[in-house]
């Protein structure tokens, strides 16, 4: 059996997706394409199923109904260069493996993340974990400001202390978390989808959105039947609880119904709202 090839993901191998002012994210390899998904459903569903379904009707059957095992059968391998704040954010999903710059063993180069004088940077007033949209351009140049000031200074201290025999496991700890690290990813299929659903959310790190953003682009190069399912069920579906279901039925039947009157939370509510909103 020949292995099966992407002919567009293989014209951007080893290519640089710039992400930030000096991330990249670079495809180093992969196994299988949306066909493989496909063998894998088959040989669970049997022979018949062939003549059943497409191909493409297949792939959606299976993300519409949440059987993610054929997606499983799919592998791909990243470089990626990143702040290690937003590293440390990755490796949080823990469904794919890791093999990072080891800063014990290299000595790291020069490279720091300096947010633009546009990225937003003022705490959210509503939300504890995330940011608001800078309200002046005087803010946002202060902030890159201090930030390349920070990170020049971390860096020659650390140059010092290596020059004056400091070990490099020990040095590396006056770094600024805004220092670029590097790591090899391999990840299946399904897991790709979920980390780009998650983090290219809007409530996700501005930084981190940038990264998924390149990840979906590569999903599309390499899966474009499973990436076109993918947006249309899970990243822009939506989950719909049984209490839900019940209000939207009522309202769908002409009940005027309000928000003081549904039993549900304020957010399954707003749920129900963008819901009429789409359809309008």
């Amino acid at each position: 059996m020949e292995r099966c090839v992407s002919t567009e993901l293989d014209k951007v191998l080893g290519k640089s997706f710039d992400v930030l002012d000096k991330g990249f994210i670079r495809v180093i390899d992969y196994m299988g394409d949306d066909s493989s998904v496909v063998q894998a459903a088959r040989v669970s569903y049997g022979k018949g199923t062939k003549k059943m379904l497409e191909d493409r009707a297949l792939i959606r059957y299976l993300m519409r109904n949440r059987h993610t095992t054929p997606f499983e059968m799919c592998e791909i391998k990243f470089h990626v260069k990143l702040p290690i704040f937003i590293a440390r954010q990755w490796m949080r999903h823990r469904t794919g493996s890791f093999n990072e710059y080891s800063a014990r063993y290299s000595i790291l180069d020069s490279d720091m993340y300096t947010p633009e004088d546009s990225v937003p940077c003022l705490q959210s007033s509503h939300n504890k974990q995330g940011r608001d949209i800078t309200d002046t351009s005087t803010l946002g140049v202060q902030m890159k400001d201090s930030a390349k000031e920070n990170s020049e200074r971390a860096y020659k201290l650390y140059e010092e202390l290596l020059e004056k025999g400091v070990a490099r496991e020990i040095a590396r700890i006056v770094l600024p978390l805004n220092c670029y690290t590097q790591f090899y990813w391999k990840v299946n299929l399904n897991n790709l989808m979920h980390f780009i659903k998650l983090r290219i959310d809007k409530h996700a790190q501005y930084e981190i959105r940038q990264y998924a953003e390149r990840l979906h682009h590569i999903l599309q190069i390499w899966v474009p039947t499973s990436f076109e399912a993918f947006n249309d069920y899970l990243l822009n579906g939506v989950y719909l609880s049984e209490k839900v279901m019940v209000i939207l039925k009522r309202k769908i039947n002409g009940e005027d119904l309000k928000y003081e009157d549904s039993g549900l939370s304020k957010q399954e509510w707003s749920t129900i709202e963008s819901l009429f909103i789409r359809a309008e």
